[in-house]
C-alpha cells in the first residue's frame, strides 16, 4: 500500500520560511510524478509544485514567483518543498501527491492525474 506522509507544515511570521516533506512508503514504481498541493479555507485546491522522476521536469504555480523551490531525493522517495519569503496568502494545509501514470510537464499541475494523496500539513502566516 503506498501510503504519503507529509510534514515540516507550522506557524511562521511573513517573510519568514519553512521546508516541507513527503515521505512515501510502499513505492514501486521507476517512473513518478510527486509534487505538491495546497487548499485555504473558502478556496479551490490549488497546484504548488510538482516534479517528474524520470527527468526532473518541475511545475510552480505563477503565485510562486521564485519563493518555493521543490526537490526530490528518489533514493529516499522523498520531495521536498522549500517556502521562502512566505506570505499571510500562503496560509493553506498543503497536500502531498504522487501519480505512476505517464505524465508529461504539462499534467504535472492537474489534481485529477494524481492518485496517491497524503493528509496534508498545515502553514500558517501570519502578518
Amino acid at each position: 500500500e503506498v501510503q504519503l506522509q507529509a510534514s515540516g507544515g507550522g506557524l511562521v511570521q511573513s517573510g519568514g520560511s519553512l521546508r516541507l516533506s513527503c515521505a512515501a512508503s510502499g513505492w514501486i514504481f521507476d517512473d513518478y510524478a510527486i509534487g505538491w498541493f495546497r487548499q485555504a479555507p473558502g478556496k479551490e485546491r490549488e497546484a504548488v509544485s510538482c516534479i517528474l522522476s524520470s527527468d526532473g521536469s518541475t511545475y510552480y504555480g505563477d503565485f510562486v514567483k521564485g519563493r518555493f523551490t521543490i526537490s526530490l531525493d528518489n533514493a529516499k522517495n522523498t520531495v521536498y518543498l522549500q517556502l521562502n519569503s512566505l506570505k499571510p496568502e500562503d496560509t493553506a494545509v498543503y497536500y502531498c501527491a504522487a501519480s505512476e501514470r505517464p505524465m508529461s510537464q504539462v499534467g504535472l499541475r492537474h489534481a485529477t492525474l494524481y492518485d496517491y494523496w497524503g493528509k496534508g500539513t498545515q502553514v500558517t502566516v501570519s502578518s
